[in-house]
């Protein structure tokens, strides 16, 4: 590299350089995905919160598609006494479909679908009376991710990184594994109006394997040298800063190429699941047919959490069962064994009190069998009005059962959890003050909670 191409006193950029550039590849002018250097924008260094935190970091896991409470975590006998009868909107009640006992010391009910999360009960807070803005997919995946959905808006992890920044600067903050590709897509992860180095990583995409799955530009493809990739980027780096005077939307582009050599070596370490024992890979259930995928997806949170990652979302999909019913238990079981070990593990390792772990939909469904055409189907519709999620770890207290829905599963009736309440309490856990992390953007704050939400204190240990 000549002395000219570093020499920052230059203001203007030749098309000599850039035709040099394009002889070494543009492809490193353009990796995607990276996280900008903390040195160059400080966006990322680690902050301190509003108050001590309970938390450090939070996998959440989300259940696409709205999976049924009643087949799963909130025992209903009235509704296995009363089903065949009429309901109170539009198909006869449908009893739950698998038998419920309980489990541990507190006692909770947790149905067959799920033996292994059975064995974990003591460390689970239930929430059984969730309630959401709406019980249309399209609007309620978006509002979930991202507390709105009239426009697009900061997704939850992109609020967490922006609060408290990571630990780790060599891997990104923010990771998300085979998100959907509807519903929102990409704006479920996004950052929005937020510093774009704030949204998630993508490794893999719904449908995908995530044994298969790849980030994109983690490793050259323009075929040049380790030592030819490594003086394109700082030729590049040096040019895009003599574009700063020009403009400032350049910035984002130097941020991005700074850490990639860090990133290269150290995140492809992290995701490397070869590393791991035999019988770690056996306890998530690695390498057998049905819970193999989302086993990976679950040491790989546990693999990027330890290594410092701040949020790591993973993504079970097939849930949206308003007909097929009976296959509920077949998609339970690809993700029981994987996320009890993931909660097994993280205790093990002293990982889970540091860790909020969050598993839930965008919503429930109804107590009532699903109606076509005027006949009954072994199904469900969607419900909003109450539903279950549940959280572990993080300083929320294990063992609960919290609020509840009437005796048949229509709507919470006692200690209701809207959304937004979720939103706030996640926040308050890693010790931010939901009123307080605000962004001002179009000449107004926002935040993750718009003007809502309030902290569950019942929930926390």
């Amino acid at each position: 590299m000549t002395d000219k191409f570093c020499d920052k006193s230059q203001s203007r950029v030749s098309r000599r350089d850039w035709l040099t550039v394009g002889t070494w590849g543009f492809g490193s002018l353009t990796l995607v995905g990276y996280v900008p250097s903390p040195s160059a924008a400080g966006i990322l260094a680690p902050k301190t919160p509003h108050f001590a935190p309970k938390a450090k970091r939070v996998i959440f896991i989300f259940v696409n598609g709205g999976p049924s409470q009643f087949e799963s975590f909130d025992y209903k006998p009235q509704l296995a006494a009363k089903a065949g009868k009429k309901g109170l909107k539009t198909g006869p009640l449908l009893g739950p479909l698998w038998r419920f006992a309980q489990y541990g010391e507190s006692g909770m009910w947790v149905s067959e679908a799920f033996p292994h999360l059975a064995q974990q009960t003591d460390r689970l807070c239930m929430l059984n009376a969730m309630q959401t803005a709406t019980s249309a997919h399209p609007l309620a995946v978006p509002f979930l991710h991202t507390g709105g959905f009239q426009f697009v808006r900061p997704s939850l992890g992109s609020w967490v990184l922006y609060g408290l920044g990571t630990d780790n600067q060599q891997i990104p903050g923010f990771f998300t594994i085979k998100p959907t590709r509807t519903f929102g897509g990409a704006a479920n992860y996004g950052s929005a109006f937020l510093p774009s180095t704030l949204q998630a990583t993508r490794l893999g995409w719904d449908g995908q394997p995530v044994k298969d799955a790849t980030i994109r530009d983690l490793t050259p493809s323009h075929g040049l040298t380790s030592d030819a990739a490594s003086r394109t980027l700082q030729l590049a780096q040096a040019m895009n800063e003599r574009l700063l005077h020009q403009t400032d939307e350049v910035r984002g582009v130097i941020d991005s190429l700074g850490l990639s050599e860090q990133m290269r070596s150290a995140l492809p370490r992290v995701l490397d699941l070869d590393r791991e024992t035999k019988q770690t890979m056996d306890l998530y259930g690695i390498d057998n047919d049905s819970t193999d995928d989302f086993g990976r997806q679950c040491l790989l949170a546990r693999c990027l959490v330890e290594s410092g990652a701040r949020f790591v979302q993973l993504s079970t999909h097939g849930w949206d069962h308003h007909r097929g019913l009976d296959g509920f238990k077949k998609a339970a079981g690809k993700i029981d064994k994987p996320i009890a070990a993931l909660l097994a593990d993280l205790a093990e390792r002293g990982l889970l009190d540091e860790t909020l772990v969050v598993w839930t939909g965008e919503f429930g469904r109804t107590p009532e069998s699903q109606m076509f055409s005027g006949e009954a189907v072994l199904g469900r519709d969607h419900n909003s009005d109450g539903y279950t999620a549940w959280l572990a770890g993080g300083g929320v207290r294990g063992g609960l059962n919290y609020g509840k829905t009437d005796e048949l599963g229509y709507e919470a009736v006692e200690g209701a959890v809207h959304l937004h309440d979720l939103h706030a309490t996640i926040l308050h856990l890693l010790g931010l003050d939901h009123k307080k992390l605000v962004y001002r953007y179009g000449g107004r704050d926002f935040r993750l909670t718009d003007v809502h939400g309030k902290v569950v204190h019942d929930i926390i240990a």
